[in-house]
């Protein structure tokens, strides 16, 4: 298959994360982890719109709330937290903090919220990770965020929360811990949120190579099932069939640090691709790409449509 890799302009970012794509808006949103950005890439005008949010340290995703113009959901630190941007400003502030996960737990204090994102009912799944050597630091956990602010611990004993994905055809959810080096599939229920009969669906276990770590990161789902998990280390996203683990497509990309994808464009056939420049990585790392050409479509992602 001939696919076709284009860097988006003027969007680097040192660890580039949690790809969203708003439909009525037209836009990618994404977010600079590390240095507490948002961002947004206009389709129509092929241009990065990028905002610092005043006086934080990280911003770990960005979801936009259904019926809440301009505002949206962020991971900030331990907390989850809303700002107003109108994707143009170049600075914006926390309007009000929602909740903070983990309060008060001593082997929490080093932690982070990591991934995030909103199953098709709009309900907001999130998990954390140690920041501190954190390829051996298992003190995350994994939440789902319910109505009024409360929050479900689902899983704990965690190393690094990431990739999320629903497929509602199957009543299945894929989650990804990377230090476990799988995506686990789960029964879920639609109507409650909870999840149940883990599997391993896909092993990146033959896909390590010798003196380095290729982890699985962020991660999507077309319209037929299958999961694209960015690798971490692996300069690819890989298409992978979850019913039997195998390997369909192997998307390259030309930097090592691979952190998530999201479908978007106007007919949803667009893979976008976050990346990282973490630990002195040479240019183009931290850039985010799109992939054309690659003969599937995504899904339309969820805004959060919880009362909060």
């Amino acid at each position: 298959m001939s696919y076709k890799v284009e860097a988006l302009p003027d969007s680097f970012c040192l660890l580039g994360e949690g790809p969203h794509w708003d439909i009525e808006k037209q836009s990618l949103y994404f977010v600079d982890i590390e240095n507490a950005q948002v961002l947004r890439y206009d389709y129509a005008e092929n241009k990065v719109y990028r905002c610092q949010i005043e006086n934080e340290k990280l911003a770990s995703y960005i979801i936009p709330i259904e019926g809440a113009n301009n505002k949206f959901l962020v991971g900030i630190g331990r907390r989850i937290s809303v700002i107003n941007w109108d994707g143009f400003s170049k600075t914006c502030k926390v309007e009000k903090d929602i909740l903070t996960v983990e309060e008060g737990d001593p082997k929490c204090t080093q932690n982070r919220i990591n991934d995030g994102k909103c199953d098709p009912r709009g309900r907001l799944f999130c998990g954390t990770m140690n920041t501190i050597d954190i390829f051996s630091n298992r003190t995350g956990n994994f939440y789902r965020i319910d109505e009024g602010g409360k929050y479900k611990l689902l899983k704990d004993n965690i190393g690094i929360s990431n990739g999320l994905a629903w497929n509602e055809k199957n009543n299945k959810f894929y989650y990804i811990d990377s230090l476990d080096l799988k995506v686990r599939e789960y029964d879920y229920d639609f109507e409650t949120g909870c999840l149940k009969n883990p599997r391993d669906a896909f092993n990146l276990t033959s896909l390590q190579e010798e003196g380095k770590m290729v982890v699985p990161d962020g991660m999507t789902i077309d319209s037929d099932g299958n999961l694209y998990v960015a690798t971490f280390g692996g300069s690819s996203v890989y298409k992978v069939d979850p019913k039997n683990g195998q390997i369909l497509l192997q998307i390259k990309l030309p930097c090592e640090q691979i952190t998530s994808a999201a479908f978007g464009g106007p007919n949803l056939d667009i893979l976008y691709v976050t990346t990282a420049r973490l630990l002195n990585k040479p240019a183009p790392g931290g850039t985010t790409y799109k992939i054309t050409g690659i003969g599937a479509k995504g899904l339309p992602m969820a805004k959060c449509k919880l009362p909060l």
